[in-house]
């Protein structure tokens, strides 16, 4: 597809094949790559971050909304007490960081 509206730029182009429209193409991939693909790595490499960081007995959200506290880890799953013996077992992959509310959710429902 690049080609293709590459060759047509050329074509349109009366004196033959004009740079700037290759200039373009570059300007706008760089644009697209930092303010699109680079924040997106960034904060994929902080939640992977904070999901090898967690430990038994830290307060966490689920992807569903789900609060609870962990209660064991295993390799791609964790287990959580969402309330007093109530035990749900959740993909590591569903854990989000942004619970910073979530030991004061948990300690109220109790």
């Amino acid at each position: 597809m690049f080609t293709q509206v590459l060759l047509q730029a050329a074509a349109n182009t009366p004196g033959g094949f004009d740079f700037s429209t290759i200039g373009m193409f570059v300007l706008l991939i760089v644009i697209f790559y930092f303010f699109m693909i680079r924040p997106q790595t960034k904060k994929q490499k902080e939640i992977k971050k904070f999901r090898e960081g967690l430990k038994n007995g830290d307060s966490v959200i689920t992807a569903g909304g789900i609060y609870g506290k962990i209660r064991d880890i295993q390799d791609n799953c964790m287990l959580l007490e969402v309330s007093d013996g109530v035990k749900i077992k959740v993909d590591k992959n569903m854990i989000y960081p942004n619970a910073s509310d979530a030991g004061t959710s948990v300690q109220e429902n109790k």
